[in-house]
């Protein structure tokens, strides 16, 4: 491995400790080194500030040196000023970057400001892997919505309950943890109100996952039956809870108690769904986990918004009479079911877990 990529493999390491934590900003990894040797390094902090880039620039002489950046340093001034220029005059020679960044207020100017500077700038260096950091971050800049994953957890036999709704635990600690782990490195967490009033769930990062950011609990709740009393209300000024409803739906209470009201249009099926995940996208989120009913998970995957699908199953049988994992979806034709590709499978304790993406996502443009 030549010692470009090494640094680079670094750098994204670093960015992936941003997951769940820079929205609405990329999560960057920048490694400096010197005579091939690391002087500098840093990642995207929580909330977009300190960028990556001023943050491996501390305390530092950079002068000589090369930066190995996941993503096109910033050329615009906002919350902080251009990395692209904090680069250049803190003496960098040389910069190579994994790609670029696809925000208008960036798109190659980061790069033209650095040559303009007379800084050596090469590009494409685990482009891939880089992409599939930022792949949330991609989705709303050119979809202009988050990368939905969808998590399912089920019996060998596809069910989520027994026929009484006895559900816990269906999955073993070691699925769990992984769960809470993936909570983490998601910028939201979205349910149904079904599931929020039946599970009076807290939605939060336990099992020993840590993040400095918790992650936004969502449901899409059309007429605000979301209790007052359940945990998710009680808790929304310490963890952030926003409520996808109808435009005619209002609940004082609700406002009062820190819940953030966001009215979407509805059909003749209920909350008009890709006009939800395009509000989210206003927002800032880049990467939402679904850990919805099997209703709103029919409903997702008929309306082509899961991009990747995580499916653990358990070794137990429940039978026909239990709770399906996946509710009704109207399909008449089987060559026009939505349609997954695996690219992960293995063993997680005493299940097993697969990772599917969807053979239909329109994947954002590098």
């Amino acid at each position: 491995m030549s010692s470009d990529a090494r640094w680079m493999d670094q750098a994204l390491a670093l960015a992936a400790r941003g997951l769940g934590n820079t929205w609405p900003n990329p999560a960057v990894g920048c490694v400096i080194t010197r005579d091939d040797q690391v002087i500098g390094k840093g990642w995207t902090q929580p909330g977009g500030q300190p960028h990556a880039e001023t943050q491996a620039l501390q305390n530092i002489d950079a002068r000589r040196a090369t930066a190995y950046v996941t993503l096109e340093p910033c050329a615009h001034t906002g919350q902080t000023g251009p990395c692209a220029q904090a680069l250049a005059e803190a003496g960098i020679a040389r910069v190579v970057m994994a790609l670029g960044d696809p925000d208008p207020r960036v798109a190659g100017q980061g790069q033209a400001m650095l040559e303009r500077a007379g800084v050596a700038v090469e590009s494409g260096l685990r482009q891939a892997e880089a992409a599939e950091v930022n792949k949330g971050y991609f989705s709303r800049i050119g979809r202009g919505r988050p990368w939905v994953t969808l998590k399912l957890a089920s019996s060998l036999d596809g069910r989520i309950a027994l026929a009484n709704g006895e559900s816990r635990w269906i999955t073993g600690p070691d699925a769990r943890a992984f769960v809470h782990r993936l909570r983490a490195t998601s910028d939201a967490i979205l349910i149904g109100a079904g599931t929020a009033r039946a599970d009076n769930p807290m939605l939060d990062v336990r099992e020993g996952a840590v993040t400095p950011r918790p992650p936004v609990r969502i449901v899409t709740d059309p007429s605000l039956s979301l209790p007052a009393d359940s945990r998710l209300a009680q808790t929304a000024t310490s963890q952030p809870l926003w409520l996808l409803h109808g435009p005619a739906a209002t609940s004082p209470t609700l406002s009062s108690l820190g819940v953030t009201l966001l009215p979407i249009l509805t059909t003749d099926t209920g909350l008009d769904l890709p006009a939800a995940l395009q509000t989210l996208g206003t927002q800032g989120l880049t990467r939402v986990l679904c850990e919805g009913g099997g209703r709103l998970a029919a409903s997702l995957i008929r309306d082509g918004l899961v991009d990747e699908l995580i499916l653990i199953t358990a070794g137990k049988i429940i039978g026909s009479e239990g709770t399906p994992v996946i509710g009704p979806m109207a399909a008449e034709v089987l060559a026009k079911v939505p349609h997954f590709k695996p690219i992960e499978h293995r063993q997680i304790g005493d299940d097993i877990l697969t990772r599917w993406v969807s053979a239909a996502t329109d994947a954002p443009t590098l």
